[in-house]
């Protein structure tokens, strides 16, 4: 087999959550570019439906289903849905995650009020926590249920499933919100777990923890404000927050053949800010 052709996803299916926009988008962009079909699930029903409106208007595959990740009964239905318009189920990200307000420091200088550990609201950290990481459990758990339901039987990958994690599950970040960390930390611990459970079925899931990327979390700043942009650029070691273009490769390799030996990994794309500058 050529090497590229490891690489050929044509003719396989892919669930992607959080596909309105941002990391999830250009997972699902990567999935219907590379020739899967795609369903792409999110909270914002409409956004998804544009997305994908756009993505079949490109000549791609695709397909939209309003999805909460917090509600298992609509994770569970959002996947026999997309089995059932495309017989099964080859690829699934677990994408969808929110921010649910700033750490206990201010890039400004000086402590957040509402962000210590003792004036915390709980239904921050609970909802966090729902969307983040039982946000992951619920999307894992449906799709090893319909792979292991519809796997092919002609030799090839049971199913890869691809967990979206952060540098800030691996370090501490005193200006994200305190609950993200522990449940992205917890996304990775749940991949290297599972990756031992499920290999005996040949389905592989990994993770990829981004660091800084462009994206609408925490209200879009990055996108809105250029002198907050201009300070993260100087601070990231390849010079520049990332594009969620620079996710597709990436998303591909796993998604693959290509990857066909990896499972219970992750996958630091955050342009060098785990190695030591911003630390």
């Amino acid at each position: 087999m050529a090497i590229l052709d490891r690489f050929d996803i044509r003719g396989r299916s892919a669930l992607v959550t959080g596909a309105a926009s941002g990391i999830g988008l250009a997972y699902a962009e990567a999935m219907a570019e590379a020739g899967a079909m795609v369903t792409l699930t999110d909270i914002d029903a409409e956004g998804a439906e544009r997305e994908a409106a756009r993505l079949r208007e490109a000549g791609y595959e695709a397909r939209a289903d309003r999805l909460d990740v917090s509600d298992f009964e609509a994770v569970a239905a959002a996947f026999d849905a997309h089995a059932k318009t495309y017989g099964g189920l080859d690829i699934a990200f677990a994408n969808a995650g929110i921010d649910t307000g700033a750490g206990f420091w201010n890039p400004a200088g000086h402590r957040n009020p509402d962000g210590q550990v003792d004036t915390y609201d709980p239904k921050r950290w609970d909802k966090s926590i729902s969307v983040n990481l039982s946000g992951v459990f619920y999307t894992v758990s449906n799709a090893v249920r319909v792979m292991k339901q519809t796997g092919r039987a002609n030799g090839r990958s049971g199913g890869s499933i691809i967990c979206t994690a952060s540098n800030a599950g691996l370090v501490t970040e005193p200006i994200v919100g305190l609950p993200y960390m522990p449940a992205k930390a917890g996304v990775l611990h749940m991949v290297r777990a599972l990756g031992l459970e499920l290999a005996e079925f040949r389905i592989r899931i990994n993770a990829i923890a981004p660091g800084p990327f462009v994206t609408n979390i925490g209200g879009g700043w990055l996108k809105k404000d250029p002198v907050a942009r201009k300070a993260w650029d100087a601070i990231v070691p390849l010079g520049a927050v990332a594009e969620t273009e620079q996710l597709k490769p990436l998303a591909l390799l796993l998604a693959s053949d290509a990857s066909d030996y990896m499972t219970g990994s992750h996958v630091v794309i955050d342009g060098g800010m785990m190695l030591g500058k911003y630390q």
